[in-house]
């Protein structure tokens, strides 16, 4: 739901869809970096507030894990876009409650409703929680650890083609369908309840109770867990007054099973997160863990299977505030607040020390340049001119054709710095910065001179919209391939100056580079020149780029650079 929501977002911000005629033209003033950063923000905001009927925990989600630039107008924003999905979400639920929409009406609001338990805690209690949450720690760091094992050997199978992926997937299926429908037969057949407060044995699609080859009045505890969907399912584990329903070989058994699948599902070709199967794992070994410290402890377990899901989600996520917010909005139980805190705190700080959080690690592994929010120590004995990588490519302010298409068929630069010389001034000077999208749409419109003179750009005015230089949707705008010149073309000339920008952010070659890592980050920049300390020199440095603040690229330039020598150095500092 927060892949769908993102890239629902994603198509709004690029302007819609010209393959199936969804464009409207209002939606081109969303084609710039910012605002489609800021629409895929709320629509990864939207889908958590969708999937689990939780708005504010949707605000929160984006702001700790979507966001990488945040800003006030976004927070409301944000709100305003789950706020919205929560009226339309109560409205279809409310219309599909005459049983139009099949199993779509099902839950309300509040998917697990545990608002009727009372939860009144000690200091024995506090102790089970702690121990909760270090058990939550461990398993979310092995849980990590294992995923990103399994994470490299499929993108190796990926990569062979889409035979193997359906291959892969058809493999997953068939050992997912195989453990759902045999490991049930391991399980002994239970007496139902005398004071069951549902019908048992179970007759219909959910319950508590399903019979599963048992004679009559009996049930199969593992059963109801596998044969349930994953929501009624966790609604089972987490429902209360019912101590004794599970046995200790049932849930040890689902738990096992849960927790391999999870890790082998997640990464093939099917549609499938990791929330679901997380809080359903973390909710067996709660359930666990209050059963066997029932004698010390008096919370109900189905309590324990809350804080056993929260405790493995910040051992996974490590996420804490949107995971308390959203558990809180799915459960409606206030009272546990303190506890959930509590139970994240810890396993967020025991799963830390072993490796970084889920999403973090599938963002290395692709490889995507992505900025922590803090400058790494090491980076405070680094300057900006030491990390500039080249060679630097520049451009002439009124600049020969040829060139231009030379350069931009040779390097996938985005960026490049113009510069103006002699005659046109005096000595040589930095104008700015102009973008490969820019350029390929004043080169398309082969508005050439046959002189080198700096025009007064008037012509852009003239022959140009303001929408011409939006930004491209994913996979449109123009590319250097698509453009043709003749021989006459090249040797002619283009003013650069209208279409360069003439304040891009600088910063003096000897700027310490956390600094510079700080300001790129916070200012959400692509570029940032980076020019000479003193003026006799080449008015131009180099440009940096999120490539270069890489902890590899620095790395490659610097092998006897030890990054943890640092780290330990500040922390002692």
């Amino acid at each position: 739901m927060v892949h769908t929501g993102a890239c629902i977002a994603n198509l709004l911000g690029q302007g819609g869809s010209r393959k199936y005629h969804l464009t409207c033209n209002w939606l081109r003033y969303f084609k710039n970096d910012r605002d489609r950063r800021d629409l895929i923000t709320c629509g990864s905001a939207a889908g958590v507030a969708a999937a689990f009927r939780a708005p504010v925990g949707g605000v929160l989600f984006a702001l700790e894990e979507a966001a990488s630039w945040w800003r006030s107008a976004l927070l409301w924003r944000t709100f305003f876009t789950t706020a919205v999905v929560a009226v339309v979400l109560r409205g279809l639920i409310e219309f599909c409650r005459s049983g139009k929409c099949g199993l779509f009406g099902q839950g309300g609001l509040i998917m697990f409703d545990l608002s009727s338990t009372v939860a009144v805690y000690s200091t024995p209690d506090l102790i089970a929680i702690i121990v909760l949450g270090i058990i939550g720690g461990i398993f979310g760091g092995l849980f990590n650890y294992l995923l990103d094992k399994i994470l490299r050997v499929y993108s190796i199978i990926n990569e062979r083609g889409a035979p193997f992926k359906i291959l892969l997937t058809i493999t997953i299926s068939i050992i997912t369908s195989m453990c759902s429908y045999g490991l049930p037969w391991l399980a002994a057949c239970t007496p139902c309840p005398v004071d069951a407060v549902e019908q048992c044995p179970t007759v219909g699609r959910s319950g508590n109770y399903k019979n599963f080859q048992c004679p009559p009045g009996h049930y199969n505890g593992l059963a109801s867990l596998f044969f349930n969907t994953n929501d009624d399912a966790i609604r089972n584990l987490f429902s209360n007054g019912t101590s004794t329903e599970f046995q200790m070989s049932s849930l040890f058994i689902f738990f096992t099973a849960i927790y391999c699948l999870g890790l082998v599902t997640y990464g093939i070709a099917v549609p499938s997160g990791l929330f679901i199967p997380v809080i359903l794992a973390g909710a067996t070994y709660g359930r666990i863990v209050g059963t066997l410290l029932g004698s010390i402890s008096d919370l109900d377990p189905g309590l324990f299977a809350l804080l056993g899901a929260a405790s493995f989600l910040g051992g996974t996520m490590r996420m804490t505030v949107s995971v308390c917010v959203i558990l809180l909005e799915l459960t409606n139980d206030l009272p546990m607040l303190p506890l959930v805190m509590l139970v994240l705190l810890i396993s967020k700080t025991i799963a830390d020390s072993f490796n970084k959080g889920v999403y973090d690690q599938i963002v290395v592994m692709k490889g995507l340049p992505y900025m922590e929010a803090h400058a790494e120590p090491y980076m405070r004995h680094l300057v900006a001119g030491d990390v500039v990588s080249g060679p630097l490519i520049t451009f002439s302010g009124v600049e020969k054709v040829g060139n231009i298409v030379h350069a931009l068929r040779l390097t996938g630069h985005n960026g490049f710095p113009v510069l103006d010389e002699p005659p046109i001034t005096e000595t040589p000077e930095l104008v700015g910065l102009v973008t490969r999208s820019h350029l390929l749409v004043l080169l398309n419109s082969k508005n050439f001179m046959k002189g080198r003179v700096k025009t007064s750009g008037s012509f852009v005015l003239r022959r140009f919209g303001a929408f011409d230089f939006a930004k491209p949707g994913s996979g449109k705008g123009l590319k250097i391939e698509d453009l043709d010149f003749t021989d006459e073309e090249m040797d002619m000339y283009v003013d650069l100056h209208p279409i360069t920008n003439t304040s891009p952010y600088t910063v003096v070659e000897t700027m310490s580079l956390a600094k510079a890592a700080i300001l790129f980050r916070e200012l959400g920049l692509r570029h940032l020149l980076v020019v000479p300390k003193t003026p006799d020199r080449p008015p131009i440095v180099g440009i940096l780029t999120r490539h270069d603040f890489m902890p590899e690229h620095i790395h490659s330039l610097f092998p006897n650079l030890n990054p943890h020598k640092y780290h330990s150095a500040s922390m002692a500092g």
